[in-house]
C-alpha cells in the first residue's frame, strides 16, 4: 500500500487505494497556504518516497506480478500533456532496467496532474488519473522487491549519478551523430530524473542533494536548432566562428539599465532575456526569437565578413537593420513622425543597440498572433514601444514619477500578450465573427486590411500608450446613429499642428478629455461593394478606352473613306473627336461610383479625400456640359490655315471645340510624360515635399502602399512594345471582319420600314428597326469587348515561346540529345554548381582577365568531373531509391568513381548506357575493314564514345589478367603477347599483324572469363584455367598471321631446359594450371568488382541500353536536369556563403501516408495498392527487386507493410511524399559542403561517410546544413489528432523521426481553469522527434484561436514564427521534390543577391511539373494546362509584362521583407479566398519585385477526377469574383500606368471576366436572333434584300458572332509543348487531346468558371471546396453529378437546347440548313458539351449495372424529405434549400438583376404565342393574356393533384384514382374540342410545351427570389413540389441516352479508350481497376 504524505503542521496519510473513488481528489493539508497547485518544477513539499523504515502494508496487488508493458504516455489529457508527459516517456524508457525509478516518475506524474486539476474536471482528466492509478498500484510492491538501494531517495540518487557520469564522460569527446544522439537521451532521462529526485529530497527533508551542481539543474534543455545550453556547448554547430560571433553578440548587455536588478533573477542572461524583464514577453517567444536572431546574424556575418575577425561584423547587423525597419522608417516618413530608433554616437555602443531594437521587433513580431497580418499596426506598437528602450537605454526620467523610465506594460506575468496583443485580437475576433462564414456584406464589417490601414492615418496616434481601450478603433458594433466627436483640449495648438507636429512626447503626455459615444469606425479608406460596377471602377481608363475606340471605328466606318489621309479632314476628324463627350460622361459615372463606393469608408478618411471627390464629380460634371455644348454650336465651323505646298496635311482646319478639347487632354498629356519618365513620376508619388504631395493628391488617394511602382525605362519599352502590337493586331481586325461590315447593312435596317410584325409589338412608333439593330450589333459589341482575351493568348504564344528559346528550354529533349552532350554536362555542372575557385594572389590578375574557358580547362585539369561524378550517382541512386530504375539500370547509368578522375589526361569513363553497343560495334567495323590501321583509327574516332569504349576494355583487360594471372612463367607469356600487340599498334601495323576476322571469337572467350570471374565460385577454378588457355591459344595461334615472338622464346627456353616441343606444338597444357599460376577467386574488393561488373556490362550490353532508363519520368528528370544546366543561372556560392531558408508547408487533415487498411481494401472493391501496382507496373516491379521479392504478384507475404505503405504514399499526394521531397534539400546541400569541405583526393575515400551516424565528418556537415535550412510542417490539428488517438498522429510523429530536421508546427487548444481567464488557452507549439517521440520545444501563448480568416494563411501564420532564415518557400502538402533539383537551390538563392533591377526580388518564381497527368485523360489535360501556365505563362508575366504575382506555391520569399510586410498571405474571411495571390499583390504594393526562373523545378499534384476539377475550377472561379471586388486589384488598377494595368486584368480577373462575357455573348446572339424570327423582322428584311439583292444584309443577318476561345486560348499550351518536346510531337500530343475530346472538357471548364464567377459577385457565397485530392478515379453516381453541375451547366445546357430548337422550328421557311448549321453549330456544341460531358467523363458511365445502381439511387435521392441535420447527398430538398442559400443573403440590387434575368423566359413565352396556329392570325395582346390564363389553369390542375394525393391517397384510394382520371379526361376532351373548333394542332401541343416549360422554370426562380415573403405560406411548399417536378424531368431526360447507349458495349469499351488513353499508352490495366478487380489475400 502506497502512502502519500503531505508536508504540513499535522502529517497527514493516505492509502493510495483509497484515492480510487469517482472522484479523483486528494486530501488536502490543513495548511491551505503551502499546498499551491505545482507545476511539474514545483519546489512544494511533497513525501512519497519510502525506505524501509516505514512498515509495510499489503496492498490491494500484492501477488500479482510486475506489469512491463510500458503505460501509454502520447494519448494525454490536453490540459496536462505539457506538464507530465516528460515524467511517463523516461519511466517506459528506463522500466525494464530501474522499475522502481520508473515508478517514482510515474507516481511524480499522477501528483503534478493531480495538483493541476484537482476535481478532474478537465477533458479526460479523471479517466486518465483513474488509469495510472491502478497502474501505480499494481506496480508498487514488485517494483519495491526490484529495487537495488534500501530507500527511494537513494534508488533514485543512484540513477541519476549514472546518467550523469554517462554525460559528463562522453560529453568532452569527439562529437558524432550517434553520440550527440545518445548524449540527447541520456540529458533529457537526467533532467526528468534531477527534477524528480529533487522533490523527493525535498519532500524528506534534506536541504540539498550531497553531490548536485546547481548549475546542473537541467541536463537537457529542449532546442530546434542550436543548443544554447551548456550541454549543447560541444556540438559541432556550436563550433562554427559565425555562431560563436552571433551567440556573444546577443549575450552582450553591458552597460544595459538595470541589469544588477535583473541579474539577481537571472544571472547568465543576454540582450532577449532583458528585453523580457522589461516588456513582459513570454519564455517561448523569448527562446524561439533568440535562436531566430543568432542564426540570422550568423549568415550575415558570413557574407559581409571577408576577414575572419573574432567577433560580429557590423555589415551583418547594417543589412538586418535595414531590411527590418526599412517598412517601419518608410512608414514614419509617411505620416511625418520621427523614428524612435535612436543610436548612440560610440561605435561600441551602436551595435548592442542595434541588435536590441531588432530583438525587440522580433519579439514583438513573434507574440503579435494574428497581429502579423496588420504590419503597420506592428509599426505603431514598435514605435511606442522603441520610444521606452530608447527612455530606458538614455536614462531618462519619468516626469510625472521622477523614477527612471520604464515600461509601461512592462509589469506582469505575460503583460505584452494581455495588455498589447489581447485588446487588438479582440477587435479582429469581433469584427470576423460579423462576417457569418461570408453570408454578411463586405460593407458591414471591418477586415485585416480595415484594421491595418487605420494605422496609416495620423489619426492612429489617437489611441496612445497605453492604448485607451475607449477609442472608437476597439469599438465593434455598428451604430445608425453616428455623433460627432468633441474634444476638450488642454493645449493652445490648432488641431493642424496637433495632427502633424505632435512627438512622442506629446503623444505620452497631456491628456486629451473626450465627450462622445463611442461609434464604429466603419470601412477603412475601402469598401468591397458586389457589384459588376467595381470592375469598371478598377480598370476605368482600359474601359473607357475600349468604349471610346469603338466609337471612333464606328464614326470612321460610318464615313467610308478610301484613304487613311482622309482622316484628317476637318469634318471626319471633328466627328471622331466627339468620342470626348463619352470621355467626359465615363468619368463622370466614375466620379460618381468613387463616391458611392467609398460612402461607407467616409467616416476614416480625411477632409482632403472627401475636397477631392467632390472637385472630379464637379470638374467632370462641367466637362459633360461644356463639351456637347461646344460641340454642337461649332460643328462644321472651322477656322482654316493654309499649308505649305505639297504638305500631305492640306489645310490645317480646327473649331472651337478641338480648342475646348485640347484644353480637356492637358492632364492626359501630363500623364503621357510621366510614363515616358517613370522616374519622374516615382519621385513624386514617394516624396514628402508639398509640391510632390500636391500633385499625388490630384493623381490618386495618398495612401501607404501603392507609391512608386513604376518600372525601369526599358520594362516601360519592352510591355509597351508587347501591348502597341497587340492593340493594333486587335483594332485591325475588329475594324475589318466585325465593324466595317455592318455599316452598310445597318444603314439599309434603319431605311427599311416593318410594318406588318408577326406579334403584338409593343414599341410600335419605335423607328429605324432598333431592335433588329440591337440583336445584330449586341454580340459583336460583346465580342468586341472581350476578343483581346484571345490575341493575348496568341500574343503570349509568340513572345513566349521566343524568350523560351533564348532561355535555351528544350537543349535537351530526347535521350540521344542527352548522350550527345553528356561529355559537356560536367562542364557546365563545375560552372554552375561549383562555387568558383579561391582566387591565389599569384593568379588573381590573370583569372580576372582569362576567359570562362580558361577556368573550365583549370577546374577540369584539377579534377572537376570528380565531383560531377559523385553527383551523378548520387542523384542516379536517388532513382533507385524511389524505384524509378532497376539495379540494373542503376549499373548502367553511375559513372566508375576512381583516381583515375584526378588525373590530368581526364580518362573519365562514362556510363555504360552511353556507350551501350560501342564495343561491338567496333569489333564488327574493324572484322571489315579494309585498308591502313590508321585509316580504321580514325574511322573509330569519328565516334568519341566508341573509341573511349575500345580504350576502356584494352585497359580493363590488361588490368585484370595482371591481377588474375600471378605464375612468373604465366605473366611473361601473357605480358609478353600484349607488348607484341601495343608494339603493332604502335607502328601503326596492326591489320597487317593481326587477324581481325577472329576477334569476335575472342569476344565470346572474354566474356565467359569475366563471367566466371565475377561469380567468383571456388570450384569454377578449373574453367577459369581452361578459359585463359583457349584464349592463349587463339590469340597466339589464330590471331597472329605471323606467329606470336613470345611464344617463340617460350618453346626456346624450354628446349634449353629439355623439355622437346615443336613450333607449332599447342602451348603446355599446365600453364595456368598450376595452383599458384592464377589468383581466382580474386580479392573480394568493392571497386575491383564494380571494374569487372562494367568490364562484362561494356562487353555485353546491347542496343537495348541506348533507351535507358525505360521509366518516363526519370528520363524526363533527367533530360530537365541536363537542359537546366544550360540556362543562364547565378553560379552557386559556397554553402557557408548561400542565403539560408526554411520551408513552410501547411497540413489540415490530408493524408499523411496511405494506412494498410487502404492499401488492401476499398469501397470500390479496388484497394490502392492494387491500383497504384496497375498504374505504375515498373515502378512495382523495382520496389520487388529492391525488396528482394521475387512473387510480382503478392503485396504483403514478402515485403515488408511499412515500405509498402511507403512505396504507395510516395505515388499519391501525400504529406510523406511532400517531406521526402522537401529533405531532398538538407541532403543536396549536405552534399555539396562535403564537396568544399573535401579535397579531391579524400572525395574518394570519404564521401560513404557523410551517411553514416557515427561519423565525426557527418555530424560537422549536419551542423551546417542545420544553420542553412529547415523545414517547418504546420499540422495545425496534431494536437487534437494526438488527444484523439488519430493513427495520422502517429504517421506524422514516423515523419519527424525518419527526418530528425522536421519540425512540426500546431495549436494546442486546452481548458483553461482560471475564473477570469478565457474558457480556452490556444498555443503555437513546435515539436521535433527525440528519442522516438516527439519533444516540445517552444510553446507560445496566442490571445485566442488563430482561426479567425480563411484556414490555410491563418495556418501558415502561427507557424511562420518559427522558420528561420532569410528566405522561406512556401510548399504545399501536394507537392514535390527531386535531388537533382534540390542541388540548384543555391543558384536560386542566389538570384536574391543578383538585381537586375533598381531592386532585388522579393518573390522568386520557379516551374512546377504536374505529376497527376499519367493516368487519366482528364489528369492530361490538366496537367498540359496547368504546365502552360506555370510556364509560357508566367515567363511572360514577368517578363516583359512584368506583373508576375504569386500563384501558390513553390515561389521563395524574401522571408524578412514579407515578415515586416504582413507575411506571405493574406487572411480575410471570403475577401481572400485565394489567398496566395494577394501575396503577390501586397509585394508589388509595396515595391517589391517578383521575377520567375525556369532553371528550377518541383513537382505538384493536380485533381484527376471531373468533379475534382470542376470544385477547383469552382473555387478559384469564386476566388477571382472576390479578388475583382477587392481593393488590392483596385489599387493596381489604377496605380499602375495603362498598358501595365491592361496586363493586370487580362492576367487575372479580365480572364474569368471575358470567360463570362461569351458565354452572355451566347445568350444575347441566340435571344436576339430568336427575336428577329419570332417578330417577324428577320423574314421581312430579308425579303427586302433579297428583292433589291442586297447581299451584306443577308451576311450580316447570319453572322456567326460568338467565338469560343477553347481553340485560340489552348495555343500556348501548344507553344510549350513545342519548346520541351519538338513541335512534332507537340502537334502530335494536340490532335490526340482532341480525339480524346480534350475540347469538350475546356468548353465543359469554361461554363464553370463563367457560372462561379457571375454568381459569386452578384450574389456572393463564396468559399473553399475541399476536392480531397485522391488519385484513384472512380465512378461518380448520376445523384452526385446532378447535384454539382445542375445550376451551373444543365439547366443552361436545356435552355440553350430549346432556343436553338425554336429557333430552327421558325427558321426553315426562309432560311436554309446549311446557313442554320454555320450559325448555330457552336451553340449546339456547348449545349451537348454542358449537357453530357459529366458522364462522358465518369468512369463505367456506360456500363448497364452502373447506371441501375444510379436510377435507383437517384430516385431514393429525390424523393427522400429533408430537414435539419440531413446532408445534401441524401434529399434533394436539403440539396435544393442549400443551392439558392445565396440568394438570402445577397441584397436588393442583386435580387433585381436576378429577377429582371428571370423575365426573359416569360419575353420568350410572349414571343412564341403569337405563333400558334390556334391564334390564327391575331396579333391582340390579349393572346398572351389567354396564354398565362392556360398557364394558371395547369398550375391549379396540378395544384388540385398534388392537394388531392395529400388528402385522398392514404383512406380514399378509389376515389383519388377515380378523380385523376377525370381530370385527365377532362383535359383530352378539352384539347380535342379545341382542335376541333380553334383548329389546334400537334404542333401547337409541341409549341406550348417549349413556352410553359421555361414559364414555369421562371416562376420558379422568381419564387425563390421572394423567398422570404412566401417561405411561410403554401404557396412554397407548392414551389419546393413544382422545382422537384423539373429536377426529376431533367433527370430523366438525361439518364434516358445513357440508359440506350449503355446497351452497345462498344460505347463503353470506348469510352475507357479515350478516358485512359495515356494509360493504355504505358499498358497499363486499367480495365481491371474499373471492373473493381480487387486482389485477395491468400
Amino acid at each position: 500500500m502506497i502512502y502519500i504524505y503531505f508536508s504540513a503542521p499535522c502529517s497527514l496519510t493516505l492509502p493510495l487505494h483509497t484515492l480510487k473513488m469517482s472522484e479523483i481528489i486528494a486530501v488536502d493539508p490543513i495548511n491551505d497556504d503551502r499546498n499551491q497547485a505545482s507545476t511539474s518544477t514545483s519546489t512544494s513539499r511533497r513525501g512519497y518516497a519510502r525506505d524501509d523504515s516505514r512498515p509495510f502494508t499489503r496492498s490491494l496487488t500484492m501477488g500479482r506480478d510486475h506489469v512491463t508493458e510500458p503505460f501509454d504516455s502520447e494519448k494525454l489529457p490536453v490540459t496536462l500533456v505539457s506538464e507530465i508527459q516528460r515524467f511517463l516517456r523516461v519511466a517506459n524508457l528506463i522500466e525494464v532496467d530501474e522499475p522502481r525509478v520508473a515508478y517514482l516518475c510515474r507516481f511524480h506524474a499522477f501528483e503534478v496532474a493531480h495538483n493541476l486539476d484537482r476535481n478532474s474536471s478537465g477533458r479526460g482528466v479523471r479517466q486518465f488519473k483513474t488509469s495510472l492509478l491502478q497502474r501505480l498500484e499494481q506496480d508498487e510492491e514488485v517494483t519495491i522487491r526490484k529495487r537495488k538501494e534500501k530507500s527511494d531517495l537513494r534508488e533514485l540518487r543512484r540513477v541519476y549519478r549514472q546518467y550523469k557520469d554517462y554525460i559528463i564522460k562522453h560529453g568532452a569527446g569527439e562529437y558524432t551523430l550517434e553520440i550527440r544522439e545518445k548524449l540527447q537521451k541520456a540529458r533529457a532521462i537526467a533532467s526528468v530524473l534531477f527534477e524528480v529526485l529533487s522533490t523527493v529530497t525535498s519532500a524528506a527533508g534534506t536541504q540539498a542533494l550531497a553531490d548536485t551542481d546547481h548549475s546542473r539543474s537541467e541536463f537537457y534543455v529542449p532546442y530546434n536548432i542550436l543548443p544554447l545550453d551548456q550541454g549543447g556547448a560541444r556540438q559541432p554547430i556550436r563550433q562554427l566562428p559565425e555562431i560563436k560571433y552571433a551567440i556573444a553578440a546577443v549575450r552582450n548587455v553591458h552597460g544595459l539599465p538595470f541589469l544588477d536588478e535583473f541579474q539577481r533573477r537571472m544571472p547568465d542572461m543576454d540582450m532577449l532575456d532583458w528585453l523580457q524583464f522589461c516588456f513582459s514577453f513570454q519564455n517561448g517567444n523569448i527562446a524561439n526569437q533568440r535562436v531566430h536572431l543568432i542564426l540570422l546574424l550568423a549568415n550575415a556575418h558570413v557574407r559581409h565578413s571577408h576577414k575572419q575577425a573574432p567577433k560580429l561584423g557590423e555589415g551583418a547587423v547594417d543589412e538586418l537593420m535595414k531590411k527590418f525597419f526599412k517598412n517601419y522608417t518608410e512608414w514614419c516618413k509617411f505620416l511625418n513622425r520621427k523614428s524612435n530608433i535612436r543610436l548612440p554616437y560610440l561605435k561600441q555602443q551602436a551595435q548592442q543597440y542595434k541588435l536590441l531594437y531588432v530583438a525587440l521587433y522580433c519579439l514583438i513580431w513573434g507574440e503579435a498572433a494574428n497581429l502579423r497580418f496588420m504590419p503597420e499596426c506592428l509599426c505603431y506598437l514598435f514605435h511606442h514601444m522603441a520610444s521606452e528602450l530608447h527612455g530606458m537605454l538614455s536614462g531618462a526620467v519619468s516626469i510625472e514619477t521622477g523614477e527612471l523610465v520604464k515600461p509601461i506594460y512592462g509589469e506582469g506575468h505575460e503583460s505584452f500578450l494581455r495588455h498589447v496583443v489581447s485588446p487588438i485580437y479582440t477587435v479582429i475576433w469581433e469584427e470576423a465573427m460579423k462576417n457569418r462564414n461570408g453570408t454578411t456584406d463586405h460593407s458591414t464589417w471591418r477586415n485585416y486590411d480595415d484594421l491595418n490601414e487605420f494605422f496609416w492615418c495620423p489619426d492612429c496616434f489617437e489611441i496612445g500608450w497605453p492604448m485607451r481601450l475607449d477609442h472608437d478603433f476597439f469599438y465593434t458594433n455598428p451604430s445608425n446613429s453616428r455623433k460627432k466627436k468633441k474634444k476638450l483640449r488642454t493645449s493652445d495648438k490648432t488641431p493642424e499642428e496637433e495632427r502633424i507636429n505632435i512627438d512622442e512626447d506629446e503623444e505620452m503626455g497631456e491628456p486629451v478629455e473626450e465627450v462622445k459615444e463611442p461609434q464604429w469606425l466603419g470601412k477603412t479608406n475601402f469598401v468591397e461593394i458586389r457589384s459588376f460596377w467595381q470592375i469598371f471602377r478598377s480598370f476605368d481608363r482600359m474601359w473607357s478606352f475600349l468604349i471610346l475606340s469603338l466609337q471612333a471605328m464606328i464614326i470612321v466606318a460610318s464615313h467610308d473613306l478610301e484613304s487613311p489621309l482622309q482622316f484628317f479632314e476637318a469634318s471626319v476628324l471633328e466627328d471622331v473627336m466627339s468620342i470626348f463627350i463619352t470621355s467626359a460622361v465615363l468619368k463622370f459615372i466614375h466620379a460618381i461610383l468613387d463616391v458611392v463606393f467609398t460612402w461607407k469608408a467616409r467616416c476614416t478618411m480625411d477632409h482632403n479625400r472627401h475636397r477631392k471627390d467632390l472637385l472630379k464629380i464637379l470638374g467632370a460634371m462641367i466637362w459633360t456640359i461644356i463639351l456637347p455644348i461646344y460641340y454642337s454650336t461649332s460643328r462644321r465651323k472651322y477656322k482654316c490655315y493654309s499649308a505649305q505646298e505639297g504638305n500631305w496635311l492640306g489645310d490645317w482646319c480646327y473649331s472651337s471645340y478641338m480648342v475646348a478639347v485640347a484644353f480637356y487632354l492637358i492632364t492626359n498629356g501630363v500623364n503621357m510624360v510621366l510614363f515616358l519618365v517613370p522616374a519622374v513620376g516615382r519621385y513624386i508619388e514617394t516624396s514628402n515635399t508639398r509640391i510632390c504631395t500636391f500633385f499625388s493628391w490630384l493623381a490618386q488617394p495618398r495612401l501607404y502602399i501603392g507609391r512608386g511602382m513604376q518600372e525601369s525605362q526599358v520594362s516601360v519599352l519592352k510591355y509597351t512594345f508587347f501591348w502597341v502590337l497587340l492593340l493594333l493586331s486587335k483594332f485591325a481586325f475588329s475594324y475589318t471582319f466585325e465593324i466595317k461590315p455592318l455599316i452598310q447593312p445597318t444603314r439599309q435596317i434603319m431605311r427599311i420600314g416593318v410594318k406588318n410584325y408577326d406579334w403584338h409589338e409593343l414599341f410600335p412608333k419605335v423607328k429605324s428597326n432598333a431592335g433588329a439593330m440591337a440583336a445584330i450589333w449586341s454580340p459583336i459589341i460583346l465580342v468586341y469587348f472581350m476578343d483581346i482575351q484571345i490575341w493575348y493568348s496568341v500574343y503570349c504564344s509568340a513572345f513566349g515561346g521566343v524568350f523560351g528559346i533564348l532561355h535555351h528550354l528544350g537543349e535537351i529533349r530526347t535521350q540521344g540529345m542527352l548522350r550527345s552532350k553528356f561529355d559537356n554536362l560536367h562542364l557546365a555542372f563545375n560552372d554552375w554548381l561549383l562555387p568558383p575557385p579561391a582566387k591565389e594572389n599569384k593568379d588573381g590578375i590573370r583569372m580576372w582577365l582569362c576567359q570562362p574557358g580558361f577556368l573550365k580547362g583549370l577546374e577540369k585539369k584539377k579534377g572537376g568531373v570528380l565531383k560531377f561524378a559523385l553527383v551523378w550517382n548520387q542523384i542516379i541512386s536517388s532513382f533507385r531509391e524511389e524505384d524509378l530504375i532497376s539495379n540494373r539500370e542503376m549499373d548502367l547509368m553511375k559513372i566508375p568513381l576512381s583516381s583515375e578522375l584526378l588525373n590530368e589526361n581526364n580518362n573519365v569513363r562514362w556510363p555504360v548506357f552511353l556507350l551501350a553497343n560501342k564495343f561491338s560495334t567496333a569489333l564488327s567495323i574493324a572484322r571489315d575493314f579494309v585498308g591502313t590501321y590508321n585509316s580504321l583509327l580514325k574511322k573509330i574516332k569519328r565516334d568519341k564514345y566508341m573509341h573511349m569504349v575500345v580504350g576502356e576494355c584494352y585497359e580493363s583487360l590488361k588490368e585484370i589478367l595482371d591481377i588474375l594471372v600471378v605464375g612468373d612463367m604465366e605473366r611473361r607469356v601473357v605480358f609478353g603477347v600484349i607488348d607484341e600487340i601495343e608494339e603493332s599498334i604502335g607502328k601503326g601495323a596492326l591489320l597487317e599483324d593481326l587477324r581481325m576476322s577472329e576477334l569476335p571469337t575472342l569476344l565470346a572467350l572474354c566474356t565467359k572469363l569475366i563471367k566466371l570471374l565475377v561469380e567468383g565460385e571456388e570450384d569454377h577454378r578449373y574453367r577459369v584455367v581452361k578459359t585463359l588457355q583457349d584464349i592463349l591459344e587463339l590469340v597466339t595461334n589464330d590471331l597472329f598471321i605471323n606467329g606470336s615472338r613470345t611464344m617463340e622464346l617460350f618453346e626456346q627456353e624450354q628446349q634449353q631446359e629439355g623439355v622437346r616441343t615443336e613450333f607449332f606444338d599447342p602451348p603446355d597444357p599446365e600453364l595456368f594450371a598450376s595452383l599458384h599460376a592464377i589468383h581466382f577467386p580474386l580479392p573480394d574488393s568493392g571497386p575491383l568488382m564494380a571494374k569487372l561488373k562494367r568490364f562484362r556490362l561494356l562487353l555485353t550490353v546491347k542496343d537495348t541500353a541506348m533507351y535507358i532508363p525505360s521509366n518516363l519520368e526519370a528520363r524526363r528528370r533527367i533530360s530537365f536536369f541536363a537542359t537546366s544546366l544550360f540556362m543562364n543561372m547565378p553560379r552557386a556560392p559556397k554553402v557557408r556563403n548561400m542565403l539560408s531558408f526554411s520551408v513552410l508547408t501547411p497540413y489540415f487533415m490530408e493524408q499523411v501516408k496511405f494506412s494498410s487498411r487502404e492499401l488492401h481494401s476499398s469501397k470500390e472493391g479496388v484497394s490502392i495498392g492494387f491500383y497504384m501496382q496497375k498504374i505504375f507496373p515498373d515502378e512495382w516491379e523495382n520496389f520487388l527487386e529492391r525488396m528482394g521479392s521475387e512473387n510480382e504478384d503478392d503485396m504483403s507475404e514478402d515485403v515488408n507493410e511499412e515500405e509498402l505503405r511507403d512505396w504507395a504514399s510516395f505515388r499519391g499526394q501525400t504529406l510523406s511524399r511532400t517531406v521526402r521531397g522537401m529533405m531532398y534539400y538538407r541532403k543536396a546541400l549536405k552534399l555539396q559542403a562535403f564537396l568544399e569541405m573535401s579535397e579531391h583526393e579524400d572525395i574518394l575515400q570519404s564521401y560513404e561517410a557523410i551517411d553514416r551516424a557515427n561519423d565525426t565528418l557527418s555530424a560537422q556537415l549536419d551542423a551546417l546544413v542545420d544553420v542553412k535550412f529547415s523545414h517547418v510542417v504546420s499540422c495545425q490539428m496534431f494536437g487534437a489528432q494526438k488527444a484523439s488517438g488519430d493513427p495520422q498522429a502517429q504517421d506524422i510523429l514516423e515523419l519527424l523521426i525518419r527526418h530528425p530536421s522536421l519540425r512540426v508546427a500546431y495549436v494546442e487548444e486546452k481548458e483553461n481553469f482560471e475564473v477570469d481567464g478565457p474558457p480556452n488557452v490556444y498555443s503555437s507549439i513546435l515539436v521535433k522527434a527525440v528519442n522516438g517521440f516527439d519533444q516540445e520545444i517552444y510553446r507560445i501563448k496566442l490571445p485566442g484561436s488563430p482561426n479567425i480568416g480563411e484556414g490555410k494563411p491563418e495556418n501558415q501564420n502561427h507557424a511562420i514564427i518559427f522558420t528561420r532564415g532569410e528566405a522561406l518557400q512556401a510548399i504545399d502538402m501536394n507537392q514535390d521534390n527531386y535531388l537533382e533539383e534540390a542541388l540548384k537551390m543555391r543558384n536560386l538563392l542566389q538570384e536574391f543577391l543578383r538585381p537586375q533591377r533598381r531592386s532585388p526580388p522579393t518573390i522568386i518564381g520557379m516551374r512546377e511539373h504536374i505529376f497527376t497527368g499519367s493516368v487519366s485523360s482528364l489528369g492530361w489535360f490538366m496537367s498540359y494546362q496547368e504546365t502552360s501556365f506555370v510556364t509560357i505563362g508566367q515567363r511572360l508575366l514577368a517578363n516583359p509584362l512584368r506583373v508576375r504575382f504569386h500563384y501558390g506555391h513553390p515561389d521563395l520569399f524574401d522571408r524578412i521583407f514579407h515578415l515586416t510586410r504582413g507575411g506571405i498571405s493574406k487572411a480575410s474571411k471570403t475577401i481572400n479566398l485565394s489567398e496566395d495571390v494577394f501575396a503577390g499583390f501586397n509585394t508589388t504594393l509595396r515595391r517589391g519585385h517578383v521575377t520567375y526562373h525556369e532553371y528550377m523545378q518541383v513537382g505538384k499534384g493536380r485533381d484527376v477526377g471531373l468533379n475534382q476539377i470542376s470544385k477547383f475550377e469552382a473555387k478559384v472561379a469564386n476566388g477571382n469574383s472576390e479578388q475583382s471586388l477587392s481593393r488590392d486589384i483596385y489599387r493596381l488598377g489604377r496605380r499602375f500606368d495603362f498598358f501595365r494595368m491592361l496586363s493586370v486584368y487580362y492576367t487575372t480577373v479580365g480572364f474569368y471576366f471575358n470567360s463570362l462575357i461569351s458565354v452572355i455573348g451566347v445568350y444575347v446572339f441566340l435571344y436576339g436572333q430568336l427575336y428577329l424570327v419570332l417578330s417577324g423582322l428577320q423574314r421581312a428584311l430579308l425579303f427586302e434584300a433579297k428583292v433589291k439583292n442586297i447581299k451584306s444584309l443577308e451576311t450580316a443577318l447570319a453572322s456567326q458572332s460568338f467565338i469560343q476561345l477553347g481553340l485560340l486560348t489552348g495555343l500556348p499550351m501548344v507553344i510549350e509543348l513545342g519548346l520541351e518536346r519538338g513541335f512534332l510531337n507537340a502537334l502530335k500530343d494536340f490532335v490526340l487531346m482532341q480525339l480524346q475530346l480534350a475540347s469538350v472538357f475546356f468548353t465543359f471548364s469554361y461554363g464553370t468558371k463563367a457560372h462561379y464567377y457571375g454568381r459569386t459577385i452578384l450574389h456572393g457565397g463564396a468559399k473553399y471546396r475541399p476536392t480531397g485530392r485522391k488519385v484513384v478515379v472512380f465512378h461518380s453516381s448520376f445523384t452526385e453529378n446532378y447535384r454539382l453541375y445542375s445550376r451551373s451547366h444543365f439547366v443552361k445546357g436545356f435552355e440553350l437546347l430549346i432556343l436553338l430548337i425554336v429557333y430552327d422550328l421558325f427558321r426553315r421557311s426562309y432560311q436554309s440548313s446549311m446557313a442554320y448549321a454555320l450559325i448555330t453549330y457552336a451553340i449546339w456544341f456547348m449545349s451537348l458539351t454542358w449537357l453530357f460531358a459529366p458522364f462522358l467523363f465518369n468512369p463505367s458511365g456506360f456500363d448497364w449495372g452502373k447506371i441501375v445502381d444510379d436510377w435507383k439511387d437517384w430516385n431514393k435521392w429525390i424523393k427522400q424529405q429533408g430537414g435539419i441535420g440531413i446532408p445534401q447527398d441524401k434529399s434533394w430538398q436539403s440539396w435544393w434549400i442549400e443551392e439558392q442559400a445565396h440568394l438570402l443573403h445577397c441584397g436588393i440590387a442583386s435580387r433585381l438583376i436576378e429577377f429582371i434575368l428571370s423575365i426573359r423566359f416569360f419575353l420568350y413565352q410572349y414571343g412564341l404565342v403569337y405563333h400558334l396556329d390556334i391564334s390564327g392570325q391575331n396579333k391582340n395582346f390579349v393572346v398572351y393574356v389567354l396564354s398565362w390564363i392556360v398557364f394558371v389553369i395547369i398550375f391549379l390542375l396540378l395544384k388540385v393533384i398534388n392537394v388531392g394525393k395529400k388528402y385522398l391517397s392514404a383512406d380514399h384510394h378509389l376515389a383519388f384514382r377515380l378523380f385523376k382520371a377525370f381530370i385527365f379526361m377532362g383535359v383530352v376532351a378539352t384539347i380535342v374540342t379545341l382542335s376541333l373548333i380553334c383548329h389546334l394542332s400537334m404542333r401547337d401541343l409541341i409549341v406550348c410545351c417549349l413556352a410553359f416549360l421555361p414559364t414555369g422554370w421562371g416562376m420558379i426562380l422568381v419564387a425563390q427570389i421572394v423567398r422570404p415573403k412566401i417561405e411561410g405560406t403554401g404557396l412554397w411548399h407548392f414551389v419546393r413540389v413544382f422545382a422537384r417536378a423539373y429536377d426529376y424531368g431533367m433527370g430523366v431526360i438525361l439518364i434516358a441516352p445513357l440508359s440506350v447507349l449503355a446497351w452497345l458495349p462498344i460505347i463503353s469499351a470506348f469510352q475507357t479508350r479515350f478516358l485512359f488513353n495515356e494509360a493504355f499508352s504505358r499498358r497499363l490495366q486499367i480495365q481491371h481497376i474499373l471492373a473493381g478487380k480487387k486482389k485477395h489475400q491468400s
